[in-house]
């Protein structure tokens, strides 16, 4: 589809039911992945709207570079547009979680339910929360001395965990997912234009979660016990006055290593 400032974005419609419009996470990375790897499995119950946001995966990018959180949303409440719906699922994953919980603040009157999957809604908190499970599983003392450098010491602790091959313990225990997900990204050429703004950008470094009092609809929070890349405990910031917690045993990509317990605590929740 082409965006009201010419971006074209990937989007693919699949399934029956309510649309869901799943916003992937990254920053920077693509839909793919969590179609191929068992989201397909919720258009069962739901019709799945799997786009790449601009300068991801398999979309352009703007020529004006711009990728605000604000035009970033635009793009959501475009493909709700082309739906035709009025209220749609949103699903965030990751770091999409910013991106679905500020088109659900910016356009509550189109969100029938907000689903947050292994969401973050504070970048430095799991920024942090990544350093202490590396200095935890390495026996190092990474410090981090100034929130507003944060991106210097994780760099630091993630070379350390590369040195050991032991990035997948971000994502997963389970090494053979970690694989598989890796084999499935660079299955073909991607863009990585918004990767490479994104971290720079201070905007996408602020504390979403202060607003979550403010988002009234029904949101689903699925959270991994182990997820280190998210942090186990970071959905315990969030304050939306509707919502259901549903913690599943595992790490980062729940709807690839507990694909069951991900489906059906989503298909209860949009059934209740």
């Amino acid at each position: 589809m082409l965006t009201s400032d010419s971006v074209q974005l990937y989007l693919k419609i699949a399934g029956k039911g309510i649309p869901c419009i799943f916003v992937h996470g990254g920053p920077g990375a693509w839909s793919f992945s969590f179609e191929a790897m068992g989201g397909n499995a919720l258009e069962k119950n739901l019709a799945m709207y799997y786009f790449d946001q601009r300068g991801c995966g398999r979309s352009g990018s703007p020529a004006n570079k711009d990728y605000s959180v604000e035009r970033m949303v635009n793009d959501i409440e475009e493909i709700r547009m082309l739906s035709g719906v009025d209220k749609v699922y949103v699903m965030g994953h990751s770091f999409g979680g910013i991106l679905a919980h500020s088109y659900a603040l910016r356009y509550p009157q189109h969100v029938k339910g907000l689903v947050l999957l292994n969401s973050t809604l504070s970048i430095n908190n799991s920024l942090i929360n990544q350093i202490q499970f590396i200095n935890k599983l390495l026996g190092e003392n990474v410090m981090v001395t100034n929130r507003d450098s944060i991106m210097t010491p994780f760099m630091e602790a993630k070379s350390l965990l590369s040195k050991r091959h032991l990035d997948y313990k971000m994502l997963s225990d389970n090494k053979a997912a970690v694989d598989r997900l890796d084999s499935i990204d660079n299955c073909m050429p991607r863009n990585y234009t918004f990767a490479q703004n994104a971290l720079s950008s201070p905007v996408y470094f602020r504390d979403f979660t202060t607003e979550t009092q403010q988002v009234k609809m029904p949101v689903l929070v699925i959270s991994g016990t182990k997820d280190n890349n998210i942090g186990p405990d970071h959905y315990k910031l969030f304050r939306y006055p509707n919502q259901k917690v549903v913690k599943i045993s595992g790490g980062h990509i729940l709807y690839y290593e507990k694909n069951r317990e991900f489906v059906q605590a989503v298909t209860n929740w949009i059934n209740r």
